[in-house]
């Protein structure tokens, strides 16, 4: 009868801005003895299986701390020159964020006051109080990171964004990096302090 007698399990992950990333490599260390090499085999798939089962469970249990439908209360650009901040998409801007269960986010957010427009330069001005993308995700710690697959502009997709957060109760607050955002490019370096409320 086979006997394993110890289980270790390492993940190797890849660090980025404290981002838990899925381990790229699980290995099981263990002894058995009194056993056919075939069965032992079976042993150490048995072994490997489990161990996986329990870090997918530990990852699920990361990304369900934000899953549902958030609801935008607020969204201000921080000028990096000059530490300004602004309400770029209004004092009162719309949008909903959603995580699914099983990997996938949805945002769209939308400024205050859009109006149809008439125009194709209107239709192009509408375009700087839009900012919708999906992609996968994953959380690790206090950030998340999006595998953008579709966005409002072609410039985001194919990359990984990164947030970092903060979650008390009903309210998620969101960090994002400094970078040039392509809605308000004329600003120079900002950074994204977004808020949301769990929408009931």
């Amino acid at each position: 009868m086979a006997i394993i007698r110890k289980i270790f399990v390492f993940g190797r992950f890849e660090p980025h801005q404290r981002q838990l990333a899925r381990p790229a490599i699980i290995y099981a260390v263990f002894t058995v003895t009194g056993e056919s090499s075939v069965r032992a085999g079976h042993s150490v798939v048995l072994a490997i299986f489990l161990a996986a089962i329990l870090m997918q469970l530990s990852f699920g249990e990361e990304n369900s701390r934000i899953v549902g439908t958030w609801r935008l209360v607020s969204y201000v650009a921080e000028v990096q020159a000059t530490g300004e901040k602004l309400p770029v998409m209004g004092d009162k801007p719309n949008g909903y964020v959603t995580f699914l269960p099983g990997g996938r986010v949805f945002f769209m957010l939308t400024g205050e006051g859009r109006k149809p427009a008439k125009t194709d330069r209107e239709r192009a001005e509408l375009l700087d109080t839009l900012v919708a993308y999906t992609g996968t995700y994953s959380v690790g710690g206090d950030t998340w990171t999006t595998s953008v697959d579709v966005a409002w502009n072609p410039e985001w997709v194919g990359t990984k964004q990164v947030r970092s957060f903060k979650l008390e109760g009903d309210r998620l607050d969101i960090l994002t990096p400094w970078r040039i955002m392509p809605n308000w490019s004329d600003k120079g370096t900002t950074r994204s302090i977004v808020s949301f409320e769990r929408s009931k």
